[in-house]
């Protein structure tokens, strides 16, 4: 199976060197690693360069976008730069952070996956972030979500969702549409991936509000939204995330922002989140 990787990175310096070095170590090797330089201004772009010149398949290429550290679009947008850089010879695509350290037979436990589930359209790892001296699960979400940190898609199901939505609410929306699209999802606990940064460490203010937007954009309504900004709330072990949620939402609707999903989606992705919610109750 050939793998492609696309790589966003702004500002990476002190953690893509040990991504990259994980990746070229692999059991099973990409055919490709592009790595989007998102307007770094530290020596990112000098680390992954030492990386190109070992090996053939790294690449880089240089992207001018704001500087502003917000979750969703940026990243995306980014992605997408990638994605247009690369030819269609894929059959598995892979979106991973710069800032993780992968076990050495990563992706061939991913190849054997989609090889023996051909309805698999995505798979992946768990995060583990460092406490003290000590490696522990960064249980933001459920344990049959893949984290956007670490996202690989079968060609046939990235085509059938139509890519990434380059919005906060991009992995969360992938994963209903690949479920809507009859495609199956599968996490693999066996597969610990360091991640050196905790998910929105480096965030600015403008983001804490971004949460709720999402959950709008998501066709979610106000009770799903209530229950999933209270669990994640809880999750983060700060309940006044909660506030901030229900505001972004609030703020979301009365903006009229666009949804991700059309209307038959959004009714499926209710229907399915109600379904899970009372499966977790009863």
């Amino acid at each position: 199976m050939n793998f492609y990787i696309i790589i966003p990175a702004h500002n990476e310096a002190d953690c893509i060197d040990k991504t990259l070095q994980s990746l070229v170590k692999q059991t099973f090797l990409p055919k490709k690693i592009i790595v989007v330089n998102d307007n770094s201004t530290d020596e990112t772009e000098n680390v992954v360069q030492k990386f190109i010149n070992q090996y053939p398949f790294i690449d880089i290429i240089n992207n001018n976008s704001s500087g502003e550290h917000l979750p969703g679009s940026k990243v995306i947008r980014a992605f997408e730069k990638g994605l247009d850089k690369l030819d269609k010879n894929y059959d598995i695509l892979c979106k991973f952070d710069a800032d993780l350290i992968f076990p050495l037979n990563y992706l061939e436990r991913l190849a054997e996956e989609f090889q023996l589930n051909k309805k698999l359209g995505m798979v992946g790892g768990f995060c583990y972030i460092k406490k003290e001296n000590d490696w522990q699960l960064e249980s933001l979400t459920n344990k049959d979500h893949i984290r956007g940190a670490l996202k690989a898609y079968r060609k046939e199901c990235f085509k059938a969702i139509n890519g990434l939505k380059p919005s906060m609410g991009w992995d969360t929306v992938d994963e209903l549409l690949c479920l809507y699209h009859g495609w199956e999802i599968k996490t693999l606990p066996d597969l610990k991936v360091k991640h050196l940064r905790p998910t929105g460490n480096t965030y600015n203010k403008a983001a804490k509000y971004k949460q709720g937007e999402a959950f709008y954009k998501l066709g979610y309504g106000f009770k799903i939204t209530f229950i999933a900004s209270l669990k994640l709330a809880l999750k983060k072990k700060d309940i006044r995330l909660l506030n901030d949620y229900l505001i972004g939402f609030y703020k979301a609707k009365q903006k009229k922002l666009p949804s991700l999903v059309t209307p038959e989606e959004g009714k499926w992705i209710r229907k399915y989140r109600w379904k899970k919610i009372k499966e977790k109750l009863f």
